[in-house]
Parts: structure tokens; sequence; C-alpha cells
């Protein structure tokens, strides 16, 4: 069974500016590597445009918030638009930032769908989502790609327990924010601490849905692995979740410039690979992997390569 890859070409069109990290280059690089005839059995699909995405992005964040994000949106002519010191609107955002919570939706229906023949996907796109709290945009991010991913799950399919795990080296605080008192949404992340945005503590629990292992700086893959069999796997079992999304953060990478753990590729070939055996046991291997942050273009395409390409393998 097939691995789906969505994207779009209005993820380029996302500008946030000169010398801005999360930059239009990263779809680039990554477009390069899957390019590769490595990747010739990827079904590809753009990212869709959906009449039902503005109801969507209410199963997160309230209309007001909606709303404001709307509201905020320049006009082609207009320039740019800081919602805070690191988030960023141009005239192409709000084009790009629906399509990249529709493409969560779509990988959604295409993986809970048995005739579509795909067993896991993964959404190439941006502006990244897990930093957006229900009420605030933060991080780069503007809507809560992956946590509307998950509760449209519950919603449209009838998924009772929705997983996500997130790897990203900034702790996902919008993904806890909307999940926390939800016992049926789980959440777990691996990341740096201290480091931005301040969250991620192990002691934050939810509703005994929360699962953080923070990490140090300087820490290697030895140390993320044992976070993740010490800490996180054994609470995704205990969980048992009916679907897995992955928040794909890939600037954990030692060559990452904006944090100092040293992962490497090894280190996210094998955390896929561990997340894709777990769901084939448990979900029947449906996965949506969704792109976060990962900010040196060469570690980060090479990073998605052997992402995606472990995905392709479990089928």
């Amino acid at each position: 069974m097939p691995t789906l890859l969505i994207t779009h070409p209005c993820f380029v069109d996302h500008d946030t500016g000169p010398g801005h990290p999360e930059r239009p280059d990263r779809m680039r690089a990554i477009d390069r590597v899957l390019a590769h005839d490595y990747f010739a059995d990827l079904v590809r699909e753009e990212a869709p445009s959906r009449d039902d995405v503005e109801a969507q992005i209410l199963l997160a964040h309230p209309k007001r918030y909606l709303d404001m994000i709307k509201d905020a949106r320049p006009e082609v002519g207009e320039g740019r638009v800081h919602l805070d010191g690191d988030t960023v609107m141009s005239p192409g955002s709000w084009m790009a930032a629906t399509r990249a919570v529709g493409a969560g939706l779509h990988a959604v229906d295409q993986v809970m769908d048995e005739g579509s023949g795909i067993r896991n996907a993964f959404c190439q796109v941006r502006p990244c989502g897990h930093h957006a709290e229900t009420d605030r945009a933060m991080g780069f991010c503007l809507f809560a790609n992956v946590a509307i991913a998950g509760m449209y799950a519950r919603k449209k399919h009838g998924v009772d327990r929705v997983a996500v795990i997130d790897y990203d080296v900034h702790h996902g605080n919008g993904t806890q924010d909307i999940f926390w008192s939800d016992k049926d949404l789980f959440f777990a992340s691996t990341h740096q601490m201290p480091l931005f945005p301040g969250t991620g503590a192990v002691s934050e629990t939810g509703v005994g849905n929360i699962c953080n292992a923070p990490l140090r700086s300087g820490d290697n893959g030895e140390r993320f692995r044992d976070a993740f069999e010490s800490r996180i796997f054994p609470a995704l079992k205990n969980f048992s979740p009916d679907m897995i999304l992955i928040s794909a953060g890939f600037d954990a990478h030692e060559a990452d410039p904006l944090a100092s753990l040293r992962l490497v590729e090894a280190d996210f070939l094998w955390v896929t690979e561990q997340l894709i055996a777990y769901a084939e046991r448990q979900c029947d291997g449906r996965v949506v992997s969704m792109l976060e942050g990962g900010y040196d273009l060469t570690a980060l395409a090479r990073s998605v390569g052997v992402h995606v390409r472990a995905m392709m393998d479990a089928g």
C-alpha cells in the first residue's frame, strides 16, 4: 500500500521576509530530494482548497481567532504583517495556511478510507502549526494543523482516540494547549528545554493525556531514543490510540541553527520506523505526518528523505 505525499506550490508564497528561518526555500529543498527516483512510488496530490476548511479550523480555534487571522491578512501589494516578532503574514499566507490545514484533513480522509489504498501520508506544508495555541498565533504558526487534523479524525471518521507525537526541537505548546483537557486526545513531545516557547516540563500532564520528555542542550541520539523508550512509548501504549499523527520537526538535527541538540538522520529514521511499526500493530498502520520545523536546508531535506522513505517501506 503506497504512501501519500500532499503539498502545493502556494506554500512558497507564504513570504516571511529576508532572513527569516521559516522561508520558502524549505519547500524547494524538500522538493529536490523527493524528486529523486528513490521516491517514484509516492502517490502525489496537491493540498486541496476545501469549502469546509474554516469549519474544521473551528474545531481547535474560536471564531474570534479565525476572524482575527482573516482580518490581519494583507492584500496583494501591501507587504507583510507581523502578528508578533516571529510570526508573519504576507498576501500569500492565507491560502498557504488554509491549504496546510486542508492537507491534514485530506490526509486523514485518505488514510481512513479503506478504498483509497493509502496506508499513511506525509504533508509537506508551511506555515507550520504546533505553536498555534487556541487563541494565539506564535512561533511562525497560524493554525494548529496537526491538532485540527486529529480532532477532524474524531468528528468525521469516528476515531475514538488520537495520538500526536511531536519530536520538533521546540515544544508543541499549541497542540498541548488544545488537547489539554480531553482524555481521548494524547500529546507526547521530545524537545530541548530550556528553549522557546518555555513550556514542556515533565510536570505538564493535562488530564493524564500529556507526556513531555524534555532534552537538554547537547543531548544526542542516545538520549533522544532513551526519552522515547523510557517515557513516550510506554505512555503511548497505555493510551492505545486508534490513529497516530506526527508533528515532524527536524530542527533537533545537529546542523540546525535554532537549537543545540545533536540528532542526525539516523535518529529521525529510527523514530519514524518505531512509530510506523507501532501503528501497524495498534492502528492498522494509520499514520499522518505533518511537517513542522527544520531550518538548515541540507539537514532538513535529508531528514525528510529518510522519514518519508521509512513511511514508504512500511507499505
